[in-house]
């Protein structure tokens, strides 16, 4: 009946504006307690105010209003927004001040809302951006917390009212409570023999006679005596002079109490938005709105005067609203409409970047039928995922032992390790390693001059370590792009990332090392091993985890590697045993299998890339500048929320996609080895990775949607560049004893 009601008021109001024809976006200003879950949904928790109509509590007064409407079937709306009257009140002041982000209400109840920061509100997902927060700052005490506080008269104020133990807060500053609040101090008085000459009247010992109304005609700026005189003698009293006068002070002791609280709370909410922003001074506008604050002579006044003793560092200007409840609705409504087109935009343009499960099925089939490619001896070197062998035909069985060097040459600056491998009880790896820098007329020169640097850096290391003259197992971690003919020979195709030594390109980089050891004639080294870091994670989490075979990197680029059978490896003799295939996976695509899934913004980073048309392997941070772009925003904008979404979707499309070549991958060996199910684990490395907050988490779930007859752990790695040549080299001379033997 409540709603039917509400839809036939509106329905009236809308014939007589004729505008029953269009559909108009609807702002609902609902001011009662309600738990609100979104901006069009929110459920009323309790009535007030005298309604008590059934069926409602617990309910979404939204959904209410839309089904009466739809009952009535001649009109409809679209409701955007249901707000209180208090975010009502802040955002018809925002219209006209921006610096307006705090709303206030003292009429007959009293509430306050303010806009917190988003990373503060535990109950609404996301840290990025603000949201007004609904204080309901009335029911401040029903806690216990104002006790020491609450006077005999607030206590029956409370004990008299419909909600006992309830809104005590409101209870003590709000105009529906501040008459009677006068009229119990003035009764007990009279009883005490202090006014009227201990005389009391059924009037003043009625509840409600004495009104808020009347506590701001006493304090007015004129004739305020005799305005309480004509007062008390409307209630049956015949005070004297003294009697108005004390009435008079009475008057001003609530309301100025009212003030007084009102302003402590308001200088705590003001504190808490200068500690959020971390300014030295604050400049704020609070909106506000209510009959008290209003009508009552004073009240105003006290209360700026206070929150400004209160908070003396904050430039605070107060600013009466207008129709708060009616107009700010229609702000808020507006605002969101703005915000809900926008919102349109957005999805329309991210649209391609959402994979369905159907389509990750698909990419994971591509997947399976690239490395097939890549593993063919025919269709070799057409395939874009190259799958290479790198003759690693073991991961770590636990008996490894014994000192190894390591050396992580990757960059600039490059590593020596000594890395020391027991087995038994004592079982564990123990690193010391230094780090050496590549002057920049060495990374230039000639491949001499780079070689014997770095020799140079080893022998100062096993100086540095006090073991010159040692010869030992040395394992390369070289990661550049080579072809590998062996496990210790690897021949250099492209310099990359600055490096220019000449004489290089095409020769093997362990004869190289070799040469320039020999050179050096101080110690000799046995290379045993060169490897990629794909590939050393993997050793690295093997030596932890016996079931890992596969190793994963998602950092500034990607890769992944697995243990392949021999007879599947057709670019290498030989069908006994397995081999770690280097999948080189970051070309997936190269060939234009998965042109149908690449978007506008992945051919935009595509063009602007160093290598146009090599390893599409989707850079979020560029994607995301692009779609900023897209949407005419500069690539500096700090519209965060924006930015989030983009990053959001972007990351999300990475993590979905890695995961489903991973499901390639896992789906691969099961197969491989003829079995219904297959536990397997990954060794994972790169930031991405591991810094990232969801990749881990959306990568894990689509390999299990994807797989799910493999069951995948996921191990991350520790140092697989240096960790992991050591290792590699490890097991290589394991196997080469147990061979000798």
């Amino acid at each position: 009946m409540l709603f039917d009601h509400i839809a036939e008021c509106l329905a009236n109001f809308m014939d007589k504006l004729q505008i029953k024809d269009k559909k108009l976006p609807l702002g609902f200003t609902f001011s009662f307690p309600c738990l609100q879950t979104k901006l069009d949904e929110s459920f009323l928790v309790s009535w007030t105010k005298g309604f008590k109509s059934s069926g409602v509590e617990g309910k979404d007064v939204v959904t209410l209003i839309r089904k009466a409407i739809q009952r009535r079937g001649d009109f409809d709306i679209d409701i955007v927004a249901v707000v209180n009257d208090t975010v009502g009140t802040m955002m018809t002041c925002g219209y006209d001040d921006q610096n307006c982000e705090i709303g206030l209400i003292v009429g007959t109840g009293s509430n306050a809302c303010y806009m917190e920061e988003m990373r503060h509100i535990d109950m609404v997902e996301g840290d990025e951006g603000r949201m007004c927060i609904n204080m309901e700052w009335g029911a401040f005490g029903d806690d216990g917390a104002l006790d020491d506080i609450r006077t005999e008269f607030d206590q029956e104020i409370d004990m008299g009212s419909l909600n006992p133990g309830k809104q005590l807060f409101e209870k003590m500053i709000s105009g529906m409570y501040m008459g009677e609040l006068v009229r119990l101090i003035l009764v007990k008085m009279a009883k005490e023999e202090l006014l009227f000459g201990g005389k009391l009247s059924p009037e003043l010992l009625a509840t409600g006679h004495f009104e808020t109304k009347d506590v701001s005609d006493i304090e007015g700026e004129k004739d305020g005596i005799r305005k309480a005189r004509e007062i008390l003698v409307r209630l049956g009293l015949d005070p004297t002079q003294e009697d108005c006068v004390a009435t008079h002070r009475v008057c001003q002791i609530v309301s100025t109490r009212s003030a007084s609280l009102c302003a402590a709370t308001l200088a705590a909410v003001l504190r808490r938005i200068k500690e959020n922003k971390g300014e030295e001074r604050l400049r704020s506008t609070i909106g506000v709105d209510g009959s008290v604050y209003k009508k009552h002579p004073h009240f105003a006044k006290r209360l700026h005067k206070t929150v400004r003793r209160l908070v003396p560092d904050c430039d605070i200007r107060f600013l009466r609203s207008e129709d708060g409840s009616g107009k700010g609705a229609a702000m808020v409504t507006a605002v969101a409409y703005r915000l809900a087109d926008q919102h349109r935009a957005r999805q329309k343009t991210l649209e391609p970047l959402k994979l369905s499960r159907e389509q990750l099925l698909e990419v994971k089939r591509r997947m399976k039928v690239e490395m097939e490619r890549g593993l063919s001896k025919e269709t070799h070197t057409i395939a874009p995922v190259k799958m290479l062998p790198t003759y690693v035909c073991a991961t770590p069985d636990g008996t490894e032992k014994g000192d190894f060097l390591a050396l992580d040459l990757g960059g600039t600056n490059f590593r020596v390790l000594l890395v020391r491998v027991r087995n038994g009880k004592r079982r564990g790896v123990e690193m010391h390693n230094k780090i050496y820098s590549i002057p920049r007329e060495v990374m230039h020169g000639t491949g001499d001059e780079l070689f014997d640097h770095i020799v140079h850096c080893i022998a100062d290391f096993l100086e540095y370590m006090g073991m010159k003259g040692v010869s030992l197992p040395l394992g390369f971690t070289f990661s550049f792009p080579c072809q590998q003919n062996s496990l210790d020979e690897s021949i250099l195709l492209k310099w990359t990332k600055g490096f220019k030594a000449s004489g290089c390109e095409g020769e093997d980089v362990v004869t190289l090392l070799k040469e320039a050891i020999h050179r050096r004639e101080e110690f000799d080294l046995d290379v045993v091993a060169v490897v990629n870091d794909t590939v050393g994670t993997m050793m690295t989490c093997g030596y932890e985890d016996p079931h890992c075979e596969v190793g994963l990197i998602v950092g500034t680029g990607s890769n992944a590697c697995y243990m392949e059978e021999m007879r599947n490896v057709e670019l290498v003799e030989g069908e006994e045993g397995r081999m770690c295939v280097n999948m080189e996976w970051g070309a997936f695509g190269d060939n234009g299998c998965l042109d149908d899934f690449r978007t506008e913004f992945d051919a935009a980073v595509d063009e602007l890339s160093l290598n146009p048309g090599k390893q599409s392997d989707c850079l979020a941070l560029l994607q995301v500048r692009a779609i900023l772009h897209h949407l005419g925003l500069e690539s500096t904008c700090d519209d965060s929320i924006i930015v989030k979404e983009v990053c959001t979707v972007v990351a999300r499309r990475a993590a979905q996609l890695c995961g489903a070549g991973m499901a390639a991958v896992v789906d691969k060996i099961r197969e491989n080895r003829g079995l219904d199910t297959l536990k397997v684990t990954v060794g994972v490395d790169g930031t991405l990775y591991k810094l990232h907050p969801h990749f881990a988490k959306v990568m894990h779930e689509t390999v299990k949607d994807l797989a799910p007859k493999c069951d995948v752990s996921f191990l991350e790695s520790e140092d697989g560049s240096g960790k992991g040549a050591a290792l590699i080299t490890a097991v290589a001379c394991r196997i080469r004893e147990a061979g000798q033997r």
